[in-house]
């Protein structure tokens, strides 16, 4: 089976969990259960990564995070976590639009 390089993805792991948190604000756990469904776990993220993204995106302004006493369903678990802030989604927007353009350059030396 072939694996994702993590050179290769590295560089859209932000544009990853902004995708997520552009839907509602979530907590680390959730969004590594998230990327892992969406991908049909092609890519799971480690812990480390998501928790040094997390760290450099709210340095960067792309998120902000709060700490909640209940989770978004009510339950009694204080956790923390992320909202996606307007620069984030500017970030978001451009990462997306970088892709775009990534992926057709590399596409013109892939063997179809």
């Amino acid at each position: 089976m072939v694996e994702i390089s993590s050179d290769v993805i590295r560089g859209y792991n932000d544009t990853m969990i902004l995708s997520i948190l552009l839907k509602e604000p979530s907590y680390g756990y959730e969004i590594s259960k998230q990327i892992k469904t969406i991908t049909e776990e092609k890519y799971i993220m480690k812990e480390t990564t998501l928790y040094s993204a997390f760290t450099r995106m709210e340095k960067n302004g792309f998120i902000e995070s709060f700490v909640a006493e209940k989770d978004m369903e009510g339950n009694g678990k204080k956790r923390t976590y992320y909202r996606i802030t307007e620069e984030g989604r500017n970030y978001y927007e451009s990462k997306c639009e970088e892709w775009e353009l990534t992926k057709d350059v590399v596409e013109k030396f892939i063997r179809s």
